[in-house]
């Protein structure tokens, strides 16, 4: 019996089905394919679906689709793992990845450590007013490659991310693709914690790589940290934000964590 080959990865807490289409290009709807097993009872289980494509722009090229179907722009975590699959598939160290948000660049530097050099930040919007049940909630918002809607809280454990996510990630300021969400607490000038509820997933995730520069940015921003910043991940891992604040604000970002390959496997056709 004929099989799709797929390899799962993980960083950070995200984890991924991958299909390598270099190697296999098979005809199939990665929309229905990734509803189907990226589902955790009835399928492989996963935050994604990556597809890994030759690309006449870049060493490769990237493809991203949520488990409700819908095709991301971006996934920082997705993208560092496809970058440690093809360090272990070519053993190079430094590759360039298209993207739908662009070209970016990473670079392994140590084992099972990936560095992604980021897209410049935009759509930067500071102090939004949001209301939500009687209670008015205080949002920034920017886009890193997905949009991301930020808000800073002292308790973070306590907040009902469950409740609150949805109702930010569907409100009418950010229709009508709708936005991430991120609860932050900040903890030192160069340290935050994060929490993440992700569209696409329509649940909180255990990391989210674009949250973590999204959320590293609007700290920036608001004047409250200082690159570089460890963010401390709903997983337990810890991501590393760096960047420049020289000559442009946000110049050479950078998200930097650990991705690893986790098994290999096959789908009957």
């Amino acid at each position: 019996m004929r099989a799709t080959s797929f390899t799962k990865v993980v960083g950070s807490g995200n984890d991924f089905i991958l299909l390598d289409q270099r190697t296999q290009p098979v005809s199939l709807n990665p929309a229905q394919f990734a509803k189907m097993w990226c589902d955790r009872k009835q399928g492989i289980g996963a935050d994604g679906l990556l597809l890994l494509l030759p690309s006449h722009k870049a060493d490769a090229r990237m493809r991203i689709f949520n488990p409700d179907g819908s095709e991301a722009e971006m996934c920082g975590n997705g993208l560092r793992c496809l970058a440690w699959y093809l360090h272990t598939q070519e053993r190079r160290k430094a590759l360039s990845v298209e993207t739908r948000a662009g070209l970016m660049q990473t670079q392994i530097i140590g084992p099972g450590r990936v560095r992604t050099y980021m897209s410049r930040p935009k759509e930067l919007r500071l102090g939004l007013t949001l209301r939500h049940s009687g209670k008015r909630y205080q949002v920034h918002a920017v886009n890193t490659g997905v949009p991301h809607a930020i808000l800073l809280v002292s308790h973070l454990e306590r907040t009902d991310l469950p409740t609150l996510g949805p109702a930010i990630r569907f409100h009418r300021s950010f229709r009508p693709a709708g936005s991430n969400v991120d609860l932050v607490r900040i903890d030192s000038p160069h340290r935050i914690s994060i929490r993440t509820y992700e569209r696409g997933v329509e649940a909180e995730t255990l990391a989210c790589g674009t949250g973590a520069v999204a959320s590293a940015v609007i700290g920036t921003a608001l004047g409250k940290l200082k690159p570089p910043v460890q963010v401390m991940t709903a997983g337990g891992d810890c991501l590393t934000v760096g960047f420049h604040q020289t000559r442009k604000p946000w110049e050479e970002l950078y998200l930097e964590g650990p991705a690893q390959v986790l098994f290999e496997g096959g789908i009957p056709r």
